[in-house]
């Protein structure tokens, strides 16, 4: 039997690898658009998903799908398989689950509110500190009187109480001003507008979902949707670095396993950490560090190497490292710093060759047995297996009706949760209302509505609630468990 040496990468003076036991020590995808990064993404989603491990990749630019079909046989893959001495070289197609937030391209994906988190979503409003600030306050209020923020008309029935009440919670909850509440109402708005609406609600996604096999006992290949998902980026952004957070939080620790649990690929990586505050940073330092000991390999992919935080860039053992231009300053820069990170060979000067790298070839360094980089090799990199390209909008309409998950996502869901709390309570109060009390509130009611005419009698019961508080992770979700 012949030894299994690890995911075949490519060639260059020698066969390069990446061991599947030290792929949860994560990595980077790097190199200038039209270098052969998607082609790199792809033959390793393909290796993993042979051994059994399920992957998840955004499809940023809609040619991911193609893995979900056999490759079509040609000259230039073969002589590329030939060359770099792939025998076994085959086409062959792979178990594909397609998602995607607004439920046209794949299974509709949603996150509750509460599980989102004041942080991810204060991120993704675009909100100051201030504005940040209050809304930490109205989790916080929620929290502690045990309310699901489960959809958006959750969160704005509760800034709409916050804002009514704001002179009693002050001292308890610190100052809520009308400008700040006012502020994150409209950029909910807007959020709205952008998709955000569909996004937010149950059923929320099983990620356990993200973690099975195919019927061959392949890992699935987690596929989302993200052309019009990346026309607002933060949206993409936040997204994918909650379904990093909701990992963390829920997955149990199993060390250094023999492979993955699952591999994440973060494509467009600039996205997550452009002008994302300090704070912010730190969090995802902390979760991409502690992630690894649940059994997830994070795979950033991006065009410079410098869009990644040095804190992060230092954590991703395994690099791939496509052509750079050299133009600019600032992309000179990028190439010394892309060469500064490998282990040095001193066949070659490693700047050069990231400039004259060709199409589907890469520097390409991995963890050895003992977890210590590599040095680097300028490698040819395999041919994929599964198509180049997209598949088919009939093939991709195919695989979703004949999915395990089809229908189960589709129906938004509607529980009993923050917005209802706060009506019925509304609705009670009115009704126990003194006669010439209510004959006030239903005067009133045109200008204030239901929800907003009753809040002041229910801030007297938050000191005396017993309300079940609900806990928060690392980046603000609930912590399921």
């Amino acid at each position: 039997m012949q030894e299994d040496l690890g995911i075949f990468v490519g060639k260059g003076a020698r066969p390069v690898y990446l061991l599947p036991r030290l792929a949860n020590r994560h990595g980077l995808i790097a190199g200038a658009t039209g270098t052969g990064k998607t082609v790199s993404l792809q033959i390793l989603a393909e290796d993993f998903s042979r051994r059994g491990v399920p992957v998840f990749m955004a499809d940023v630019k809609g040619d991911l799908s193609g893995i979900s079909q056999p490759g079509k046989a040609h000259p230039k893959l073969q002589e590329r398989a030939a060359e770099i001495g792939l025998d076994d070289y085959t086409l062959e197609a792979f178990p594909v689950v397609f998602w995607d937030l607004f439920g046209k391209k794949g299974h509709r994906v949603r996150a509750t509110v509460s599980e989102m988190g004041p942080l991810l979503l204060a991120r993704m409003l675009g909100l100051n500190d201030t504005q940040e600030g209050v809304l930490y306050a109205t989790f916080r209020i929620a929290d502690d009187q045990g309310m699901l923020l489960l959809d958006l008309k959750d969160l704005r029935a509760l800034l709409m109480f916050v804002g009514g009440n704001a002179k009693e919670l002050r001292l308890e909850y610190g100052n809520m001003s009308a400008a700040s509440i006012g502020a994150i109402q409209r950029r909910l708005l807007v959020l709205e507008q952008e998709g955000a609406k569909q996004f937010m609600g149950e059923p929320a996604l099983d990620l356990y979902d993200f973690m099975r096999t195919g019927a061959s006992g392949y890992g699935n290949i987690n596929i989302l949707a993200a052309d019009k998902l990346m026309h607002t980026p933060k949206l993409y952004a936040t997204f994918l670095l909650w379904l990093l957070s909701e990992l963390f939080e829920e997955l149990p620790e199993v060390g250094d396993p023999d492979k993955p649990e699952l591999v994440f690929f973060f494509d467009e990586a600039h996205l997550l950490f452009k002008d994302a505050p300090a704070a912010l940073i730190e969090k995802i330092e902390q979760v991409v560090r502690l992630i690894r000991s649940k059994g997830i390999g994070v795979y950033f992919v991006t065009q410079n190497p410098l869009d990644i935080p040095d804190t992060i860039l230092g954590q991703l053992g395994n690099r791939i490292q496509h052509a750079l231009r050299a133009y600019t300053p600032r992309e000179q820069k990028a190439v010394r710093a892309a060469a500064t990170t490998f282990r040095a060979n001193p066949s070659f000067d490693a700047a050069e060759v990231i400039k004259e790298l060709g199409v589907g070839e890469a520097l390409v360094s991995t963890l050895g047995g003992k977890g210590v980089p590599g040095i680097v090799q300028r490698t040819l990199v395999r041919p994929p297996s599964s198509r180049l390209g997209p598949a088919t909008a009939a093939e991709r309409k195919a695989i979703i009706e004949a999915s395990r998950f089809s229908g189960r996502y589709d129906q938004k869901v509607d529980r009993h949760s923050a917005y209802e709390m706060l009506k019925e309570r509304a609705e009670t109060r009115a009704a126990e209302a003194p006669p010439e009390k209510k004959k006030t509130t239903s005067r009133s009611s045109n200008r204030e509505g239901v929800i907003e005419a009753m809040m002041k009698s229910i801030v007297r019961s938050l000191g005396s609630s017993l309300g079940r508080e609900l806990s928060r992770g690392v980046l603000g979700s609930i912590l399921k468990g």
